[in-house]
């Protein structure tokens, strides 16, 4: 019994419990949000303001929560504040059905959803170099999260219609925010640096050219990753994909994502932090590509599955990438600056995208497909005036 209860207590399985319900509500709004926008009257370009917008309002926020949760006693306090906001605001989306009114309570629902992973991936990561645990075992828990929310909370769309999007974001975001008070100390009780050799422990120290045009890289292919999820079930939709799949489509990619994390710790050591970047760049110009063709379900699957690299490796690349060259004095805000970068790509294609969308449909997904070419381009310039032996 002791040991049953000692396991329960370990900050690995209260940090993965809470990894779980992370993106339960994002995962809920990635099948049900466009087609619920849709069936009240908002036009797709509305629909692409509705989904950019709010990131807008996190790209001005991003980096002073950082700020806020490394100044805190524990990045765990912070945390749990902002999972209980997300979950209180959901209650307002009882009450709006216009454009304006969903837009302002979209833009602080995406605040609960979109603050949230950056600061806990940085207290992860730092915790598990700390403890000696593995990152990527409790990061495939929001993985799984995922998974679970569009694949099997996602078949409701066949049952409920869009009518069952408000009921499951609100019932998802209390879970999130009860689960996070379980959440452990992240800090350790002094501090360490994360290298054998000191690191900069002013974030403004470390923003060299070469530091920064891997995260510009994955900021650009996931604005692709960001349209897909805004955007892919609604065309999806139009272009006669039965509804029973989109649920799953969605769900298999955050599947595929969460093999490579399962299986991360074997391999993964072995490949430096930007050549993940590049691999995912390179697997997103060939999922946008094959995507800009409005391919049948068969081929869908496929490019679902693609996922894994183009973003569960890049992120990977990306939060280590951060880790090995930044301070835990200053490693949320570190992350929220990368954060902050993917949100500004993401804002600005996304706001680009609906107008795409009502144009040129499934073809929209070329211009995904030419940010991934200047992401490659960005990674090898990186490499090219820091070698990554150096990482």
């Amino acid at each position: 019994m002791p040991s049953a209860l000692s396991r329960w207590a370990s900050p690995e399985l209260r940090t993965s419990l809470f990894q779980f319900t992370v993106y339960l509500p994002s995962a809920v709004s990635a099948v049900f949000l466009g087609i619920w926008l849709s069936e009240h009257g908002i036009p797709a370009d509305q629909i692409g303001l509705v989904n950019s917008i709010p990131i807008l309002v996190l790209l001005a926020l991003n980096m002073l929560v950082g700020r806020i949760a490394d100044r805190a006693r524990d990045w765990r306090y912070v945390i749990m504040i902002i999972s209980l906001f997300g979950a209180a605001v959901t209650f307002a989306l009882l009450f709006v059905t216009e454009f304006w009114g969903i837009m302002l309570v979209w833009t602080l629902c995406t605040f609960g959803n979109g603050a949230l992973p950056p600061l806990v991936d940085a207290a992860t990561v730092r915790m598990t170099r700390r403890t000696g645990g593995d990152f990527g075992s409790i990061r495939v828990w929001a993985t799984v999260g995922y998974v679970v929310g569009a694949g099997g909370l996602g078949l409701l769309l066949t049952t409920y219609g869009s009518q069952a999007f408000v009921p499951l974001i609100v019932a998802m975001s209390l879970l999130r925010a009860i689960t996070s008070l379980l959440l452990p100390r992240f800090r350790a009780p002094e501090q360490k640096l994360t290298l054998a050799k000191a690191v900069p422990t002013r974030l403004k120290d470390s923003l060299k050219l070469w530091f920064v045009l891997p995260l510009i890289a994955f900021a650009l292919i996931n604005s692709g990753n960001a349209v897909v999820g805004g955007f892919a079930a609604l065309l999806w939709e139009q272009n006669g994909i039965p509804s029973y799949y989109i649920g799953p489509l969605l769900a298999l990619a955050a599947t595929a994502e969460a093999v490579i994390m399962f299986g991360w710790r074997r391999f993964g050591g072995r490949i430096s932090a930007r050549n993940m970047i590049l691999a995912a760049c390179i697997a997103s110009l060939i999922r946008f590509t094959i995507m800009a063709f409005d391919p049948p379900v068969e081929v869908l699957v496929f490019t679902q599955l693609m996922h894994a690299v183009s973003f569960g490796v890049g992120y990977f690349g990306v939060v280590h990438f951060v880790a090995n060259w930044t301070d835990e004095s200053n490693a949320a805000e570190a992350q929220g600056f990368a954060n902050m970068l993917v949100q500004g790509a993401s804002f600005v294609l996304l706001t680009l995208f609906g107008w795409l969308v009502m144009h040129y449909g499934s073809a929209s997904f070329f211009v995904t497909s030419i940010l991934s070419v200047v992401a490659i381009g960005c990674v090898l310039l990186s490499l090219k005036l820091q070698p990554p032996k150096d990482e």
